[in-house]
């Protein structure tokens, strides 16, 4: 058993394989749930409507790669897996967003459907990717920097921060647990407590952060959220979805009680890739 499969196991969970669907977004820019699935019928692809998604659609078969479709190519889906599409309606932005770790767009094209949104990511390469997603999509009310967003100085009432994270082996196999170890985990760590003190800082009072990352580890996850109370005046609400509550008592430390209305998606329980979520209020 590898350290991380012990880990899991410490903390009373088993790291079962597991195999995720397929997702999609309908991109409601320019059209709806109902118009998507009757044209993706119609080409014979079979699809299931995602239950703790609005938007969401499992794709369950296809006599061909859905990107290969006419709809993929006028922007009318984007290809998300179903945990990810979870942050931005528990944000629920309704004004100017920043989604300050932005590239390849899934997130920064999911605010754009509810309100002008500013996307900022460190890396150019991958901004190419957001830029073409915007234009794809169909998204007039977007900007984006190539920008360390840790240079950014303006305020927010909404902001997301999925941070950069060590990921998880739903989504990457086996060669995760072959790549990670613990002095990388302790490395995002201090990434990731750097962005969430600098999120904080350009909220404006009573602004909303949401926090997420796709990684299973309590050090960039619950630790992360109890670094932020300790350091900040700020306060938790309650993440509305699906998993389990935040843990507050990972390998034996004794988090703030109020770390249970972060939620923690467990693959083998949601049948999703890793995910955890936290919705910070500013005091």
């Amino acid at each position: 058993m590898n350290i991380f499969s012990e880990r899991y196991k410490q903390l009373g969970e088993p790291a079962t394989t597991v195999e995720t669907r397929q997702a999609i977004r309908v991109n409601t820019l320019k059209t709806t749930k109902e118009k998507l699935i009757k044209r993706l019928e119609a080409r014979h692809i079979e699809v299931e409507e995602i239950p703790f998604l609005e938007n969401g659609l499992y794709i369950i078969r296809s006599p061909f790669a859905v990107v290969s479709t006419p709809e993929y190519l006028l922007g009318l889906f984007y290809i998300q897996e179903a945990a990810s599409q979870l942050p931005v309606p528990v944000l629920n932005p309704k004004k100017l967003c920043l989604d300050a770790c932005a590239a390849p767009g899934s997130k920064t094209t999911q605010i754009a459907e509810q309100c002008p949104v500013i996307a900022v990511d460190s890396r150019e390469d991958r901004l190419v990717a957001l830029q073409n997603n915007v234009e794809r999509l169909g998204i007039t009310n977007c900007k984006a920097y190539n920008l360390d967003f840790r240079g950014v100085k303006d305020k927010f009432d909404y902001i997301l921060l999925d941070a950069p994270c060590s990921g998880n082996f739903v989504t990457e196999g086996k060669m995760w647990f072959r790549k990670q170890s613990m002095k990388r985990i302790q490395e995002r760590s201090e990434l990731q407590k750097s962005l969430i003190s600098h999120a904080i800082e350009l909220l404006n009072k009573n602004g909303t952060l949401v926090y997420s990352t796709c990684s299973l580890e309590p050090e960039e996850n619950e630790l992360i959220i109890q670094y932020a109370l300790e350091n900040h005046k700020i306060k938790l609400e309650t993440v509305n979805t699906i998993g389990d509550p935040g843990i507050t008592n990972p390998f034996d430390n004794k988090l703030n009680s109020e770390i249970k209305k972060c939620r923690r998606l467990w693959p083998w329980k949601t049948n999703t890739q890793g995910f955890f979520i936290a919705k910070i209020r500013k005091c």
